[in-house]
This record gives structure tokens, sequence and C-alpha cells, in this order.
């Protein structure tokens, strides 16, 4: 990764939210100084800059293509344009189901290429399904595999997709499932990305709803994973830590949880600033106290600062109740992690 410009994150809290100004059709980039909405963000920086590849958007993304906008400051915002649409995916409405949507991609890079896998749901009456897609570069064009990658059924829903590749053994793991049937299968993939080399069987996580997410930070594996209903206050972030990408999974606890001027955070990633060495969360939420039992509205893409313990635990994150949209990135250094007795993982 090509390092250019110090990165570095000096705000606690900076809110990508609903724009403000008409966009052209987004197979162009363009600069926007603005903020974004959309959900289940997958983050990843790519040579100095925050990509971030959500579900939905401004308008005129709706439901059938997925996107990506990019930043080097989290103040101005370009679009990187579409990703995918489903009319490239020869597979997409194979199954004879009247309702398709894409949602909660994930990306990956391997060898040089890059891998863009992708939910297609719902699971009623047909089954969920994961799609793969690769391209040269980030942005695209993206090439569809001409298959799914993993169909739901049986209990199991195969939707919000994330790829880890071991930085040790250098195997790509794809962690999936979720909602209805709150449940995890990890696989292990190919060499070249696009297939299933095999299951391997782990335990289920405490709470597991939803959005599984691996990342690993000084030989701890964290699987976080999003607890609760979707549109609703119960929605949050849990994590277990790991020796291994597999487990066997210590439950840590609740990191996202909603609060009187926030609801429903979660279905998140985690990203490291190359320059700085900081660890990033990217969420989305609903913005505002809500007292009804399902929520309406757009959900915002939230970005936080992550804080580790010097056990390697996470310290549960507070959301600001004023956004810093502004402020953008700083040169003020990473705070030191709080001092604490025992180790995290045996």
């Amino acid at each position: 990764m090509k390092e250019t410009k110090k990165f570095s994150m000096g705000t606690a809290f900076i809110a990508i939210a609903a724009l403000t100004v008409t966009l052209p059709a987004i197979s162009q980039a363009e600069q926007v100084s603005s903020r974004l909405q959309g959900a289940d963000p997958h983050a990843i920086f790519i040579n100095n800059e925050l990509w971030v590849f959500p579900t939905g958007g401004p308008a005129g993304w709706g439901s059938g293509r997925l996107g990506a906008w990019s930043s080097s400051d989290l103040k101005t915002w370009k679009s990187r344009g579409e990703i995918i649409n489903r009319d490239k995916i020869r597979w997409f409405e194979a199954d004879g189901s009247k309702r398709h949507y894409l949602w909660a991609p994930s990306i990956v890079q391997s060898r040089g290429r890059w891998y863009f896998y992708y939910s297609v749901g719902p699971q009623s009456p047909t089954p969920s399904r994961i799609g793969v897609a690769v391209a040269d570069k980030p942005a695209g064009p993206y090439v569809d595999s001409g298959k799914p990658l993993l169909t739901g059924g049986r209990g199991f829903e195969a939707i919000d997709p994330m790829v880890f590749v071991d930085p040790r053994s250098r195997k790509p793991y794809l962690y999936a499932g979720g909602s209805a049937g709150a449940k995890l299968r990890v696989f292990e993939l190919t060499s070249d990305m696009m297939s299933i080399k095999r299951e391997v069987s782990v335990k289920q996580p405490p709470f597991f709803t939803e959005a599984p997410f691996m990342h690993e930070r000084n030989g701890i594996y964290y699987l976080s994973y999003s607890k609760g209903r979707w549109n609703n206050a119960s929605y949050s972030v849990h994590y277990a830590t790991a020796r291994t990408p597999a487990g066997p999974w210590q439950y840590r606890g609740a990191i996202l949880t909603s609060d009187r001027a926030h609801q429903g955070p979660g279905h998140h990633s985690f990203v490291q600033d190359p320059n700085s060495g900081e660890w990033l969360i990217v969420y989305h939420r609903y913005e505002g106290p809500n007292d009804k039992s399902t929520f309406a509205g757009k959900r915002r893409i939230v970005i936080d600062r992550v804080t580790y313990r010097a056990d390697g635990t996470i310290r549960p994150i507070e959301m600001e109740r004023h956004s810093e949209f502004d402020k953008g990135l700083s040169a003020a250094p990473p705070s030191k992690p709080d001092a604490v007795l025992g180790r995290c993982c045996p």
C-alpha cells in the first residue's frame, strides 16, 4: 500500500448522513462536501483513502445496485460509482422469486485482484444467496462469477458475507449467516477466492443475530457481530475473541448499544489506519430519540475510534451526541489503551 500523506483519526465521531445535493449519474466520480446515508458499511483503506461500500445510499442507488465512496480526510467524499448492478448478475432471478435485493457487501484484495461479495435475498420464498465478483481495480469494472458462491436453506440464511484473509496462514475465510435462523457458518475459500474449499465447524457465539466481522490484532482474533432486530433499539454490536479465526470463542460483551440520542447501532466493520495504526469502527444507526418499537426512516453511516485496553479487550464505545462532521482527521496522536489487570485471551 503506497503511503503519501499523514492520515490520523483525531475526532471521536464522524457521521456520514443524508446527501443534501443532487448527484449526477453514479457511474461518474465527483467530489461532494456533504454527508451520506446508507447501511451495512464495509470499510477499507486503499492508498491512504478510506473507502466505504454500503447498502443503499443517495437517491438513485436503490436496492438493485451497490456502489462505493472514498475520502482522504473524512470531510470530502468522492463517489466511486457503481460496483455491481443486478442486471450484470445472470443468476439473480434464476430462482423464480418475485422479489430480489442486493445488500451487505464485503470486499477484499488478494494476489493483486479485488473480490466483491454481496447478499441476494430475501430468504422467502426461495433461499437467500451470496455472490462474488472480481475486478483488477477496487472501483471495477467487476465481473460476476456466474453462479452463487453460497445458497441458504434448512434454517440457514446465506447473507452478510465477510471475507477475512488470515495474516498468519494466508488462508481466506468466509463468515456468513444470521437473521431469522441466527446461525453463523464459516468456510475456507479456495485460493482463487471464488469457490468454497470446505466448511469449518464453529460453535455459535453468544447473542449472535447477523453481520459477522473478523479482524486480527496482536495475535488475537476478534469476531464481532450484530444482536437484535435491525429496525429497533435492540440492535447492537457484540464481540468474542479467540486465538484462531475459527474459535473457540470467548464472549466479551457489547461494544455498541442504543442510547437516548442514537438507536440501533450495528452491521459494522473494523479498519486500521495504515499510517497512525489506529483502529476505527464503521457502522450504521438511526439518529435521534425514538420511542417506537419499530423504526422508520434512513439509517446513517458513522465512524468512531476504537480503544483497546492493555489486555486486548475493547472499551465500549460511547456514541457522541453532537456530531463533528466537518472536523475530519487531525494529527492528534492515538489515545493510550487503558491499563487493566489480566490477559484477554488464553
